[in-house]
């Protein structure tokens, strides 16, 4: 979808709709809105005084133009009550509006800065998120499909600027929005492919041409380096498949120096049966996402790559599926990790835990002085937190502040769990260093911990996107299927920790 920016009234503009958003409460028209109003001899007042048009937010309400404006259609979003409106509820009401104005045949829409000027949301921002809502809410993976969609795709999407120093403030916002749902999307993109089309060499072929897209440097560790490593978890998970596992290393070098300031570990189990200890056979289809952590990480890369921030940053990915079979590991079994730790197998299917495992220990080799890892790692967080929030866990403070600082920017909710060292007590083993569950009261935490063993003193933050990697239903800027959760907050925090 082509977004530009141009100069010039809402009135004027020719496309098959021209939108303008309504608070909820509002007394009377100014701007853009009452300027559609006079166009139309006094239609929105009149919707609105019927009680037809009340502002609430997501409510779209249409009206045929009948060669009143240039556009075809006025369409009046609801954005809320002025107090409550935020980026990510503009961000959510622009997608609504495009997915309505989508159904019914629209190619081409035009809107103004909506809410710019609110809750100090600048042009630009304003901006950001409705190039953001555009391209995340119209999102539709079809790559498999061979019939027809039931309705076309909007194809040209233009913001009017009244003048032309708003013009490129707006322009600025929506190169930025612009990046960011692309990202997001690509994440979205690989989530969603079957497992039979993501196995872990297609996602390392898919790095490959990626870094090869974005200027990055990709490494591709096979069984045979990772044996020499000593990555016994990585390869203990692998051995039930016949897909080979792969540990994919993606680099972007902003900085002069030499090492590497940030690593994101992305966890890449490209499909999870549970192993031995095999999942219910209902929604099992759903774990070929059981890799939207390593595709957020890859997809943050594009990103970071478009937006040249002065910082090293490495993404690591450990791709294997996990599976059922005569050679794949057993409850009871113990493997050895990168570094020399050991491990009892408990439970197959916490299997994400032990990929991390060897990723993590490769990070602190590569030098990371910090380390963010992000996983649909436990069924507990998703039962926690359910949909709506990813949790976080951590050992330093001020990477946590950062986090969630960044989360809540991108419109990611995130909310912190406790890492209290009691905790550490129920992933004690009899036979070694340490077991891969702790049991099932604290999942979320004992999962934490377990990985807060592999990173040492590093500041670490780990996301747990169980119940957040995926939705069942349209709601705002997200579409049924993977989220592409949480590349935007990724990015947000690397932008953040370059400028200081």
């Amino acid at each position: 979808m082509e977004i530009k920016v141009v100069t010039g009234s809402i009135t004027e503009i020719k496309a098959d709709a021209v939108v303008v958003g309504f608070f909820e409460g509002t007394g009377c028209l100014d701007g853009d809105i009452a300027a559609l109003d006079k166009a139309l001899g006094g239609a929105v007042s009149e919707l609105i005084s019927q009680g037809e048009i009340k502002g609430r937010l997501n409510e779209v309400t249409v009206i045929h133009s009948l060669g009143k404006l240039a556009a075809a259609r006025a369409v009046v979003t609801g954005l809320g009550k002025p107090a409550e409106l935020s980026r990510d509820r503009l961000c959510g009401a622009v997608a609504e509006t495009c997915r309505r104005l989508r159904k019914m045949g629209a190619a081409s829409i035009a809107t103004v800065a909506q809410g710019a000027g609110v809750n100090d949301i600048s042009p630009a921002a304003s901006a950001q998120a409705i190039a953001e809502g555009a391209l995340l809410g119209l999102y539709r993976f079809r790559r498999h499909m061979t019939g027809e969609a039931d309705y076309g795709e909007i194809k040209e999407f233009t913001l009017v600027a009244a003048d032309e120093n708003e013009r490129q403030k707006l322009e600025s916002g929506c190169r930025r929005g612009r990046v960011l749902a692309e990202a997001t999307n690509l994440a979205r993109d690989m989530a969603n492919e079957p497992a039979n089309y993501m196995t872990p060499a297609i996602m390392a072929e898919k790095a490959k041409e990626l870094a090869a897209d974005c200027g990055l440097k990709c490494q591709v560790l096979e069984p045979a380096e990772m044996r020499k490593l000593g990555m016994g978890a990585l390869l203990g998970v692998a051995q039930g498949s016949r897909e080979p596992p792969r540990l994919i290393v993606l680099r972007y070098r902003g900085s002069g120096s030499a090492g590497v300031d940030l690593a994101l570990v992305g966890k890449g189990i490209t499909f999870d049966s549970g192993g031995i200890s095999i999942k219910p056979s209902e929604k099992m289809s759903e774990m070929k996402g059981d890799m939207a952590g390593g595709a957020a990480v890859l997809a943050a890369m594009r990103a970071i790559s478009r937006f040249q921030p002065k910082i090293n940053v490495v993404a690591l990915v450990p791709a294997t599926e996990n599976l059922p079979s005569g050679s794949a590991l057993k409850p009871g079994d113990v493997i050895t990790a990168l570094g020399g730790k050991t491990i009892e197998v408990v439970n197959t299917d916490a299997e994400g835990r032990l990929v991390l495992a060897d990723a993590l220990g490769y990070a602190l080799k590569l030098g990371a002085k910090s380390i963010i890892d992000i996983a649909t790692l436990t069924g507990a967080c998703h039962i926690a937190l359910g949909d709506f929030y990813s949790g976080a866990f951590g050992n330093r403070k001020e990477l946590m502040d950062g986090v969630l600082k960044a989360a809540a920017e991108a419109g990611e909710p995130t909310w912190q769990l406790p890492m209290h060292e009691q905790y550490k007590e129920l992933n004690k083993s009899d036979v070694a260093d340490i077991k891969n569950s702790g049991g099932r009261y604290g999942g979320a935490i004992t999962a934490a911990q377990f990985l807060a063993e592999f990173v040492g003193d590093t500041p670490w933050v780990h996301l747990d996107i169980a119940g957040t990697f995926l939705s069942d239903k349209e709601r705002g800027c997200l579409v049924k299927g993977a989220t592409g959760v949480p590349v935007r907050t990724l990015v947000n925090l690397v932008l953040s920790l370059a400028e200081g």
